[in-house]
């Protein structure tokens, strides 16, 4: 009888110590951060995409041009950790059209990546310039 009940005591004894086993937090996913989210642009290719952001986690099987970013922490400590984050990009001709989901897309998003920059003459377009050109090549000539 005795050996029953210290069986008992100690199971309940062992059980109310549950809250003291370590249990690891498990990632699942893409972890993405707002920095690379904040390189992407409309026109990038997919290519460009995936070196940003690595490869999605879930690729529509009927859509291709439709990419799927998840990420979800389940935590060994408390629900109030636990975490899910999802981010869509969408492609046309295999180019970037449109990004959404829990990050917020930059202002230079919405700007081509192909669009032309603006450039600008050299400061120095004197005599000078022209001069130590002309004196580098002869120099290579030379050989000297």
């Amino acid at each position: 009888m005795y050996f029953r009940v210290a069986i008992i005591i100690t199971a309940l004894s062992l059980s109310a110590c549950s809250s003291w086993v370590f249990r690891y937090d498990v990632p699942q996913g893409n972890y993405l951060e707002q920095k690379s989210i904040d390189k992407l642009q409309v026109g990038m290719t997919k290519e460009q995409v995936k070196f940003i952001l690595g490869s999605p986690v879930v690729v529509d099987a009927f859509d291709d041009d439709t990419w799927n970013y998840v990420y979800k922490l389940k935590s060994g400590r408390s629900r109030d950790f636990d975490m899910k984050k999802q981010f869509i990009i969408k492609f046309s001709n295999d180019k970037l059209i449109s990004a959404s989901g829990d990050f917020k897309l930059s202002d230079k998003f919405n700007t081509p990546f192909d669009a032309p920059t603006v450039q600008t003459e050299p400061a120095n377009t004197s005599k000078v310039a022209g001069e130590q050109n002309a004196v580098v090549k002869s120099k290579t000539i030379d050989g000297k």
